[in-house]
C-alpha cells in the first residue's frame, strides 16, 4: 500500500530564515523543496509571460500580484503532484491560501516565529547572489570573502528592502497580510 504524500507549508517573515529551515528539513526528510523565489527567478531569467510581467513589479519595488505567483506556483505543484514537497514563500496571502487549498491538502504548517528586533538585525545584515537566490548574513552566514558569493565569485548585494529604512515597514506589511494565512492553518 502506498503511504500518503506529505505537503506542507512554511510561514515566516522576511529575515526569518524559512530558505535555511526548509533546506535542512527538505534534506533530511527527502522532500522536494519549493521556493516561491527560485521559481520566480527561473520565470524572470527565461523571459516567460509570468517572468516579463513579474519583473516590472519587481523593478518598481512592488510585490507580484497574487495571481501572478499563485499561476507560477500552480504549475510547479503539477510537475510534483506524485512527490513530497515543502513550501517556502507560498503562499503568503489569503488568496494564495484559498488557490493551494483548492488542488490539495495541506497536511503541516510550520510558522516561524522570531521577535521583532532579530528579524531587523538579521535583513539589516543580509547580502543576497542574486542569480542563485543564495543568501548570506554578515553576522552568522559571512561569505568567505566580503561582498562576494563562494560559488560564482560574483558580486552580493543588498536588497533595498533589507536596508534599515525600509525594514519596518516590510515587517508591519508582512504582518498584516500574514495574519489570516496563519489563521487559515491553525
Amino acid at each position: 500500500m502506498a503511504s500518503k504524500l506529505l505537503r506542507a507549508v512554511i510561514l515566516g517573515p522576511p529575515g526569518s530564515g524559512k530558505g535555511t529551515v526548509c533546506q535542512r528539513i527538505a534534506k533530511n526528510f527527502g522532500l522536494q523543496h519549493l521556493s516561491s523565489g527560485v521559481f520566480l527567478r527561473q520565470n524572470i531569467r527565461s523571459n516567460t509571460d509570468v517572468g516579463v510581467l513579474a519583473k516590472q513589479y519587481l523593478e518598481q519595488g512592488q510585490l507580484v500580484p497574487d495571481h501572478l505567483i499563485t499561476r507560477v506556483m500552480l504549475t510547479e505543484l503539477e510537475k510534483m503532484q506524485n512527490q513530497h514537497w515543502l513550501l517556502d514563500g507560498f503562499p503568503r496571502t489569503l488568496a494564495q491560501a484559498e488557490a493551494i487549498n483548492k488542488i490539495c491538502d495541506i497536511d503541516l504548517v510550520i510558522s516561524l516565529n522570531i521577535p521583532f528586533e532579530t528579524l531587523k538585525d538579521r535583513l539589516n545584515t543580509r547580502w543576497i547572489h542574486p542569480p542563485s537566490g543564495r543568501v548570506y548574513n554578515l553576522e552568522f552566514n559571512p561569505p568567505l570573502v566580503h561582498g562576494i558569493d563562494d560559488v560564482t565569485g560574483e558580486k552580493l548585494i543588498q536588497h533595498e528592502d533589507d536596508k534599515p529604512d525600509a525594514v519596518v515597514s516590510r515587517l508591519r506589511q508582512y504582518k498584516d497580510v500574514a495574519k489570516p494565512v496563519i489563521e487559515l492553518y491553525k
